[in-house]
């Protein structure tokens, strides 16, 4: 086989693992197998795979430095299928819990702190996922990278949303703050970590 069609195998498998927790949350959806708050459970489980694709998204460089396992090529597709999950996260809010009642939705936003960094986020994504694509990336140029680091932001907000509407049980979104935390560690480059960390 050919590293053209190794490449372009790899890169469907991982689109169709990417695509799998959407499939799956339609099953559960069509078949009633959400419990008894299908709503909260579509909300928390869109939610869920919007932090860990993210999460997941600035994990590839990390993983290429410790390990040498290169997914640099597929890191757009990654960052993309975050933005997917953010809108069916925000979509699912709008449309099947608020039904589209704007002026709640609005005031939602803006008096409730977790959907206040929620929100965004979202926002902050979006730019992203607009200039993706590999002819914005030649027209901002530098400024590409800058435009992107937005995601180590998006994931902060994203962190702190799961954690401030998370009533009781905090320890999930204590694991996603500290994979977070992990990861920008590991972007560190040696010369920026403090002495009394380096080994």
């Amino acid at each position: 086989m050919s590293n053209r069609w190794r490449a372009a195998g790899i890169k469907l498998l991982l689109f169709l693992l990417c695509l799998l927790p959407f499939l799956y949350l339609l099953w559960d959806a069509f078949n009633g197998n959400l419990g008894a708050n299908p709503v909260e459970a579509l909300t928390h489980r869109s939610g869920d795979w919007t932090l860990r694709m993210l999460l997941v998204t600035l994990a590839v460089t990390p993983l290429r430095r410790t390990t040498g396992c290169s997914l640099l090529r597929h890191r757009r597709m990654l960052g993309l299928f975050s933005f997917f999950y953010a809108v069916v996260h925000l979509t699912i809010y709008v449309w099947i819990d608020q039904v589209f009642l704007w002026d709640e939705i609005v005031e939602d936003i803006i008096k409730r702190s977790y959907i206040t960094v929620g929100f965004t986020a979202l926002m902050i994504l979006l730019p992203l996922a607009v200039t993706s694509t590999r002819g914005m990336q030649r027209r901002l140029g530098k400024r590409w990278k800058s435009l992107h680091k937005g995601a180590y932001i998006a994931a902060a907000l994203g962190c702190l949303h799961f954690l401030w509407l998370t009533r009781a049980d905090t320890l999930e979104p204590y694991i996603y703050i500290a994979v977070f935390v992990v990861l920008m560690l590991l972007r560190l480059k040696r010369e920026q970590i403090p002495g009394f960390l380096r080994r």
